[in-house]
C-alpha cells in the first residue's frame, strides 16, 4: 500500500448504491439504512450513485464498508467509470462468511494510479455466482488506517517469516528427540521438572521457554538448569517459581537443550506444567441438565432462567476495556508480573453485576473471552499491547498477542485478575466456572484474527492462549476448563482465510500430546447449514462420517463419536466435554408457519443431543431477537421493540421449557408431523460413525 507522505490524507467520501444499470442483482434497503443485495446470476454488479460532479480521486483511497453475510462471495471487483474496462479495475478478496457485522476494505491504490481523468462513479462486482445474499452499510472511500499501512509495509517480511516458522514448527512437532521432559509440577514456591536423557549430561541443561517465544527459534534461554541424572538417565531439578524480576514462571515451558559452541539447541520438546497446586479447593459446579442460554446479561428477561429451568449460561467478556496501563480516576491498581496494572472500575462493576445475577440463579457460567482490535489504539495502551500485531482490521476480534513478552504479560495480567476475582471461595462477585477461548476460530479471520496464518501457525498461537488461561484459572479453581470454539464447518473451509474445524481439533490434540496434555474441552456451534432455514432435518451438506463437510443439528452423532476416539481423549482416557455454546434456529418472520418450523427444529435438535454422552449442555442463541443480526430472528422471544408483541414468547420458547420435563412428550409431539417422522427414534443415527471411504 503506497501512501504519499507529503500529501494530506484524503477526506472520507460517503457512497450510496443505485439499482440503475445493475445486472444480476436485486437491491433493497433494510432496517438501519443497510442495503440487502441478492445475486441472481453469474455476473452480478451494480453502481454507486454518481458523484455530484466528476472528480479526481486521490491515489490512497480504500473502499470500505461493513457487511453481514452467511454465504460470502468469491471476490469483489471494483471498476472506475469512466471508462469501465478491465485495465481500470481491481479484483480484491471476496466477502467472507460473517454472522456479525464485519469491516471490509479493498486497497484501490493500484487502480487509482492508473486513472488519468475524472471519475463519475464506481461499479462494484460481487463475485460470479447466483444465490448469494448479504447486507452492507457505511459504504465509503477513506484513507488507509495506520494498521493497514503497517501491514502492507511488512507483508513480504511477514510471509517469509511465516514460511520459516511453519517449516520449523512442523519439524519440531514430528521430530523424535533423544531426551524428554516427562513432568512439570508447580506449587506456590517452586517448579519441579522431571525428565530423562540419553548420554552424558555435561553439555545438557534444562531450559526455560517463555510463553511468547517461538521454541524452534531460540538459541539462548532466560533460565538454564544443570542436569544430574542417575544411571538410567532420569533426572529431577527445581527452580523458584518467580524470577528475580518478579515474573511468574507458571506460564513457561521446559525443555532439555545441549550447548553447541555459544548456542543451545533442543534435545527434547518443551513441556508445560502438568500439575498445579490450587490456592483453594473450590467445589465442582455440575450442570444439572442440558439446557443453557447464551449471552446472559442483566438487561435480559431474567425470569426465563427459572421458567425454562436453565442450568448454564455464557457471558461475553471483551477484555480490552476492562484494564489500563496507566493510572487515572476510576482505576484501581493491581500488581502482576513485576508491573502495576489498572482495573477500570466502572467496567469491572458492570461485569460484577452480571455475574452476581448469574450466581443468584445457581447457573454454571462459561465466559467467552474476546479481544478487540488494538492496532489503532495508542502505543503502550493496554488494548495495543493485548491485540496481536499481525491482526488484519478485517476481523471483528483479534487473537491475543502471545508473540511478544509485553503482549503475553498484559494478557496474563488481565486473565489473572479475572480468574482470581471470579473464583473466590465466597463468590463475592459471582463465579466464572469455565473459559471459552475466543470465538469460532475456524472462522478466525472474522472472529479471532491473527493475520494471514497457516492452520498450524494459527493453532500455535491459539494453543498458547488456551494454555495461558488454563494455567492461570487452575490456580484458583481446580475444576476450571478452557474450551476451543468452533463453528459448524467441519471438514471444509468455506473460503479464503478459513480453517477446517476437524483439522484444528487434531492439531490441538497434537500440541497437547507433544507439550503435555491438559484438560481442554470443545465449544461447538452446530447451526443449520443455512442459518436462515430452521428445517435442519433437510440439511444435505452433511453425512455421518468423520469427513462430513459440516456438523449441524442433523449429524451431531459425528461430533460425539469423534471426541470418543482415543486420540482425542484427555491423556488417552477421559472423554472431553462438549458444550454446544452458541446456536439457534431462525424464524424468517412471525407467521404461524415460520414459528412452527423454528419450534420443530428445536424439537428435532433436542432429540438428537439429549442422549449423546459427550454433550453436557446446549446454550441457545439468541435469547431474544436482535435487529443487528442481518435479518435473522433466532430468538426464543420476539424483538423487544416489536410493535405488536414486544418480547413475545415464540412457540420455540415453550418447546425449550418442556424439554427434559414431564410435559416433553405432550409439547413436542405435534412437531413430528412437521418433520415427517412417526417417532423421535427415527431422527437418530444408530450406525457406527467412520471415516469416509
Amino acid at each position: 500500500m503506497h501512501v504519499n507522505a507529503a500529501a494530506p490524507p484524503p477526506t472520507p467520501l460517503p457512497l450510496a448504491l443505485t439499482e440503475k444499470n445493475s445486472h444480476d442483482i436485486a437491491l433493497r434497503t433494510v432496517e438501519g439504512g443497510a442495503y440487502e443485495i441478492k445475486t441472481t446470476g453469474s455476473d452480478p454488479y451494480l453502481f454507486t450513485e454518481p458523484f455530484p460532479e466528476p472528480r479526481d480521486l486521490p491515489d490512497s483511497f480504500v473502499l470500505a464498508f461493513d457487511y453481514f453475510s452467511t454465504t460470502g462471495t468469491d471476490h469483489v471487483q471494483v471498476f472506475v467509470d469512466p471508462p469501465i474496462d478491465e485495465e481500470h479495475s481491481i479484483k480484491a478478496a471476496g466477502l467472507s462468511r460473517s454472522e456479525g457485522w464485519s469491516p471490509y476494505a479493498a486497497d484501490l491504490n493500484p487502480l487509482l494510479f492508473r486513472v488519468k481523468g475524472k471519475v463519475r462513479t464506481l461499479r462494484l462486482d460481487f463475485g460470479t455466482a447466483a444465490g448469494k445474499t448479504f447486507q452492507i452499510r457505511n459504504l465509503r472511500l477513506r484513507p488507509p488506517s495506520r494498521q493497514e499501512i503497517a501491514l502492507a509495509a511488512r507483508r513480504v517480511e511477514l510471509q517469509k517469516a511465516e514460511l520459516r516458522l511453519e517449516t520449523r514448527l512442523r519439524g519440531y512437532l514430528n521430530q523424535h528427540y533423544p531426551c524428554q521432559v516427562t513432568r512439570v509440577e508447580v506449587n506456590d514456591q517452586q517448579i519441579k521438572i522431571t525428565g530423562k536423557i540419553t548420554g552424558p549430561s555435561d553439555a545438557l541443561r534444562v531450559a526455560e521457554v517463555p510463553m511468547a517465544a517461538n521454541v524452534t527459534e531460540l538459541s539462548q534461554f532466560p533460565t538454564l538448569l544443570p542436569i544430574q541424572a542417575d544411571a538410567r538417565g532420569q533426572f529431577t531439578t527445581a527452580v523458584p517459581r518467580q524470577d528475580k524480576a518478579g515474573k511468574d514462571r507458571l506460564l513457561s515451558r521446559w525443555a532439555v537443550v545441549r550447548k553447541v559452541g555459544s548456542r543451545y539447541e533442543l534435545r527434547s520438546q518443551a513441556r508445560y506444567p502438568d500439575a498445579l497446586r490450587p490456592q483453594a479447593d473450590l467445589p465442582e459446579a455440575r450442570i444439572r441438565n442440558k439446557k443453557g442460554l447464551g449471552g446472559f446479561g442483566v438487561d435480559r428477561p431474567l425470569s426465563d432462567i427459572e421458567d425454562l429451568d436453565i442450568s448454564a449460561v455464557t457471558v461475553n467478556i471483551v477484555i480490552n476495556s476492562l484494564f489500563s496501563t496507566t493510572s487515572g480516576e476510576g482505576r484501581t491498581p493491581f500488581p502482576y508480573g513485576g508491573k502495576e496494572w489498572y482495573a477500570n472500575d466502572a467496567q469491572i462493576a458492570g461485569l460484577d453485576r452480571t455475574l452476581e445475577e448469574a450466581a443468584k440463579r445457581r447457573v454454571v457460567v462459561s465466559a467467552i473471552v474476546l479481544v478487540g482490535q488494538g492496532a489503532e489504539s495508542p502505543d503502550g495502551s493496554f488494548s495495543h499491547l493485548l491485540a496481536h500485531p499481525d491482526a488484519d482490521p478485517a476481523g471483528i476480534f483479534a487473537m491475543p498477542n502471545v508473540s511478544s513478552d509485553a503482549g503475553a504479560l498484559a494478557y496474563a495480567a488481565a486473565m489473572d485478575f479475572l480468574a482470581k476475582r471470579y473464583s473466590r471461595p465466597d463468590s463475592k462477585y459471582g463465579r466464572i466456572h469455565h473459559w471459552i477461548m475466543h470465538n469460532e476460530i475456524n472462522a478466525g479471520w472474522i472472529w479471532t484474527n491473527a493475520g494471514d496464518k497457516s492452520a498450524l501457525r494459527y493453532m500455535d498461537l491459539y494453543h498458547r492462549s488456551m494454555r495461558t488461561v488454563y494455567l492461570i484459572a487452575r490456580q484458583y479453581d481446580p475444576h476450571a476448563k478452557v474450551f476451543i470454539s468452533l463453528e459448524h464447518h467441519w471438514n471444509m473451509a468455506p473460503g479464503a482465510h478459513f480453517y477446517k474445524g476437524k483439522e484444528l481439533l487434531e492439531m490441538l490434540a497434537t500440541f497437547s500430546r507433544t507439550e503435555g496434555d491438559f484438560d481442554w474441552a470443545i465449544a461447538f456451534h452446530p447451526y443449520p447449514q443455512n442459518l436462515f432455514d430452521p428445517q435442519v432435518w433437510k440439511d444435505n451438506q452433511v453425512n455421518f462420517t468423520f469427513d462430513t463437510p459440516k456438523i449441524t443439528f442433523k449429524n451431531l452423532e459425528v461430533l460425539d463419536a469423534f471426541v470418543k476416539k482415543t486420540s482425542m481423549r484427555f491423556e488417552g482416557k477421559s472423554i472431553r466435554a462438549v458444550h454446544l455454546s452458541e446456536q439457534g434456529l431462525n424464524s424468517r418472520d412471525y407467521t404461524d408457519a415460520q414459528l412452527r418450523d423454528q419450534a420443530a427444529g428445536m424439537a428435532f435438535a433436542w432429540n438428537k443431543y439429549k442422549n449423546l454422552e459427550s454433550i453436557e449442555v446446549f446454550h441457545y442463541h439468541n435469547w431474544v431477537d436482535n435487529r443487528h443480526e442481518g435479518g435473522l430472528r433466532i430468538g426464543l422471544r420476539k424483538f423487544p421493540d416489536d410493535k405488536d408483541d414486544p418480547l413475545g414468547k415464540k412457540p420455540i420458547w415453550y418447546v425449550y421449557k418442556a424439554m427434559g420435563t414431564a410435559r416433553e412428550d405432550e409439547v413436542l409431539a405435534p412437531y413430528k408431523a412437521v418433520i415427517g417422522v412417526g417417532s423421535w427414534a427415527e431422527v437418530l443415527h444408530s450406525a457406527r460413525v467412520t471415516s469416509a471411504k
